[in-house]
């Protein structure tokens, strides 16, 4: 039950005290009391308004960490230092920071400024965040930051700058999706990842709410859900484009909002005209019943929520996938609608925080660019530097790993609240990357994976341990509280950073008082994007937190309020206006073949958090979630010969790891999920695909094609793979320069089945109607010998303002001609053609008036039989 306290912190007469604080786990940062004095500390909910007196399995084991026996208490170093064969020992922290300066000045003596580097994390306060990417640049002189929340919120973030100019991953209170009418889920699994919010669906639910999950695994939030898609992972945006395309046929649009709060309309109505409901089925599984039901009840519900999640987002394609869902919320007139609209649902517990002051490679404080001039002198302003001391971008996460001890890249790196080794993508490729350094440094509690293999290592104070803000998937600002000591020893990751910066003759520039960081960030935000610059401790402390913007005012003028819900009068644009952008589908970056012929997805399970270097050490969490599990199809495993708890292998390009086999129908057949939270021989992330979306830079996690082999029967501990044989870490290969990603010309999805289809986008240039031609070598199709095909049906669209025809060509003879009129399209069904013997070849040509231009689509269905 909560418990209501009369102040953030009381005293008890036993000594202990009793104070307010948050959960160290997900964007929720559910309210907790903690009651701390002598150790060990214990905790209970609060009533807060995220989890209204609920917490989830993490939340309650939280405070067994604090005192377990393998936290880390001393800095540890090299007994021979730059050797990492040679044991950690403990030293004082004198001669570690001592030994961290030394590396910074040889390597920036040798190699210039930005062959030091920094990688935060979205579990740091806005506080520590806010001081990394000051210490960055203002101590280091470096453009080579960057931080997790890369691999997580990076493609949401840019989509929505793009679509609304502002990135807030809820632009809504989270009480919100319980006063929904409709709310669509798309890759995010709240029942697993963040308990305490599902009772806001369950009251949307008892009110009669219409709840649409779109996720390729049946999860606990897909069975409580009245409706489930389930779509091949990579096909989302397929799935949103093709919602659209049935909104404007069945007259569904808000052509009121649209003409007035946005631009760019027509160009996705274009766009979107080639994906009709069953060429939509066709690429993703969905059936057409379910989009329309779907797109129907958004369209009609007096509220309705589109929220989108990692799932749809970590892929190479994750930026125009989120894209895509905020065209379909803008068509439908939700954004900036009470009680409806568009958002994303942030991971980590700073996932927000942390991506809003200054330890992005291309930010500062307030979510102002590093390239903006204007942005740099205020900046540097309240720094007290010159703007032209500040470096310029960088790269981002995995571009900075993958260079790591090359030439260019980095040479020394610190690291901190991120366990890279584990959570970034083809993690044995980025772990031989920090074998190349000439120094590694980590802060960390435990001895993680990656501070395994660090030169020095650097004991942080836990979360219960400092003060400090956080802020959640609202965009509420909030308190964590400091409420007991910790062990003696260890240190906050602010004084860390001040001391170093001394040591480097930077150290007036730094704070290691939180609340007087906080300030600062204040000052630095102020008139940015993100402002918070009229919230204080007080304020948070009074009102259970503030959201941003909250931008000061002059004195004797009342307190801004907080902005609980964006958008409401105006889009955070020059003009006021949403941006529609036309964003297309495309193939997975890496298909399936011979050699590995499922699909490989990734995520959360319920009772393990992040690369695991916390939960993994929970002796009640294990209980729960002890091993890693991958999850199979019945029908996979019986071909197989696979059963449950078998140990099987997983192989990618990249590598390959082992799990214990659950075997369940919740999953496609085609299709199988692993967890990230471990390391070692059971890494999913040692098999992931780090190709990067071109504007996000995140990389694709959640798509890559696999192979599934069974090791053996059930086994407590499961073995890692031989050594012998794993793909050797590829080189480091330069990346090459930022392209936009515009839409391709030609997108084509082949299917494994006996259906054939000849498909895509073509230009075309009209020699007259009487003289059609080949329009891409792709419309060819020769039946297999051996066997029969049969045509099925035809559909064609015209994008020019004059007839065209398609020519369907068997054998070099005409077979067929689909007259498509102008700004038009034709669907002919073709079941009485004759069939079409192995050796028969057909091709699609075209004819327009002579000197017409513009876009064709086609599609043409065929079966072999």
């Amino acid at each position: 039950m909560p418990v209501p306290l009369p102040s953030p912190t009381s005293r008890a007469a036993t000594g202990t005290r009793t104070t307010e604080t948050h959960c160290p786990y997900c964007s929720l940062q559910c309210g907790i009391t903690m009651t701390a004095g002598d150790r060990p500390a214990t905790l209970v909910p609060a009533d807060f308004p995220t989890n209204r007196g609920g917490l989830c399995s993490k939340g309650w084991s939280a405070a067994e960490l604090l005192d377990h026996p393998e936290r880390l208490t001393r800095p540890l170093v090299r007994a021979r230092p730059g050797d990492r064969t040679s044991p950690l020992v403990e030293t004082t922290w004198d001669a570690a920071l001592d030994a961290v300066a030394a590396a910074v000045t040889r390597t920036q003596l040798r190699y210039g400024p930005h062959a030091v580097g920094c990688f935060g994390g979205g579990g740091l306060t806005n506080e520590q965040a806010y001081q990394l990417g000051k210490f960055a640049r203002v101590a280091l002189r470096t453009s080579a930051i960057d931080y997790n929340g890369r691999f997580c919120m990076s493609s949401a973030a840019t989509a929505s700058i793009r679509a609304f100019g502002l990135d807030r991953g809820m632009p809504f209170p989270l009480s919100d999706l319980a006063a929904a009418d409709v709310l669509v889920l798309v890759g995010s699994n709240p029942a697993d990842t963040m308990p305490p919010a599902v009772q806001h669906l369950d009251a949307g639910r008892e009110r009669g709410a219409l709840h649409v999950v779109v996720d390729p695994r049946r999860t606990a939030t897909a069975r409580g859900a009245d409706l489930h898609l389930q779509p091949l992972p990579g096909t989302d945006l397929a799935l949103a484009n093709g919602l659209l395309h049935i909104a404007l046929a069945d007259g569904l649009v808000d052509e009121a909002y649209v003409a007035a709060r946005t631009t760019g309309f027509e160009e996705v109505r274009a766009a979107v005209a080639r994906y009709w409901p069953d060429r939509v089925e066709r690429i993703t599984g969905v059936p057409v019943v379910d989009q329309r039901r779907t797109v129907h009840a958004l369209a009609r519900a007096g509220r309705a929520i589109v929220l989108t999640a990692r799932g749809a987002e970590q892929h190479r394609h994750g930026t125009d996938t989120a894209q895509a869902w905020i065209n379909l919320a803008l068509a439908l007139g939700l954004p900036g609608r009470e009680g409806s609209g568009w958002g994303t649902v942030t991971g980590q517990g700073n996932g927000q925080g942390g991506r809003e002051h200054g330890q992005k490679a291309d930010q500062l404080p307030g979510y102002r660019k590093l390239a903006d001039p204007a942005a740099r002198a205020h900046v540097a302003g309240v720094w007290g530097v010159d703007p032209d001391e500040l470096p310029g971008p960088g790269v981002s996460a995995f571009e900075l790993l993958d260079a790591l001890g090359t030439e260019g890249g980095v040479r020394t790196l610190l690291v901190l609240a991120s366990n890279i080794a584990v959570s970034a993508p083809d993690a044995r490729r980025v772990a031989s990357r920090l074998g190349d350094l000439d120094c590694l440094v980590v802060s960390d509690f435990f001895l993680s994976e990656t501070a395994e293999l660090a030169d020095v290592v650097l004991p942080s104070a836990m979360w219960a341990e400092e003060d400090g803000t956080m802020t959640n998937l609202e965009g509420r600002v909030l308190r964590r509280r400091h409420a007991l000591d910790p062990p003696p020893g260890v240190r906050d990751d602010l004084q860390m950073l001040a001391e170093l910066a001394g040591r480097l003759g930077r150290g007036a520039f730094f704070s290691d008082d939180a609340e007087t960081v906080f300030a600062e960030l204040g000052r630095a935000s102020a008139g940015g994007a993100a402002d918070y610059s009229g919230i204080t401790y007080d304020r948070i402390d009074a009102e259970q937190g503030v959201f941003w913007p909250c931008p000061a005012t002059p004195d004797g003028a009342p307190a801004h309020p907080g902005t609980p819900r964006l958008f409401t009068e105006a889009f955070a644009t020059p003009d006021g206006r949403a941006r529609f952008l036309p964003v297309e589908h495309v193939d997975a970056h890496e298909p399936t073949d011979a050699d590995h012929p499922l699909v490989l997805t990734t995520g959360r399970v319920l009772a393990q958090y992040q690369s695991g270097t916390q939960t993994r050490r929970s002796r009640s969490l294990q209980l729960i979630a002890g091993s890693p599990r991958a999850e199979l199809h019945p029908d996979l495993a019986r071909r197989l010969g696979i059963r449950p708890d078998d140990v099987v292998e997983l192989a990618t390009r990249r590598g390959r790891a082992r799990f214990h086999a659950t075997v369940t129908d919740t999953i496609r057949p085609d299709v199988v999920f692993a967890p990230f939270h471990w390391g070692g021989g059971s890494s999913a992330n040692a098999l992931t695909d780090p190709a990067l979306d071109p504007l996000s830079r995140m990389p694709a996690f959640k798509l890559c094609a696999v192979s599934v082999t069974r090791v053996g029967g059930p086994d407590e501990l499961i073995p890692a793979p031989p050594p012998d044989g794993l793909p050797a870490p590829r080189p480091h290969e330069r990346t090459a320069p930022r392209q936009p990603h515009g839409p391709t010309r030609r997108r084509t999805t082949s299917m494994r089945s006996s259906t054939r289809f000849l498909q895509g986008v073509y230009p075309i240039v009209g020699d007259g109607l009487t003289k059609p031609g080949p329009v891409d070598p792709a419309l060819r199709y020769e039946v297999p010998a051996g066997q029969s095909a049969q045509a099925l049906y035809f559909r064609g669209g015209n994008s020019t303002g004059e007839l065209v025809y398609v020519l369907l060509v068997r054998d070099g003879a005409p077979m067929r001609w689909f007259p498509i009129g102008a700004k038009g399209d034709v669907h002919v069904p073709l079941r009485v053609v004759e069939d079409l013997p192995g050796g028969t070849v057909l091709e699609l040509h075209a004819a327009a008036p002579e000197g017409v231009s513009g876009e064709i689509v086609v599609d043409l269905g065929l079966v072999e039989v």
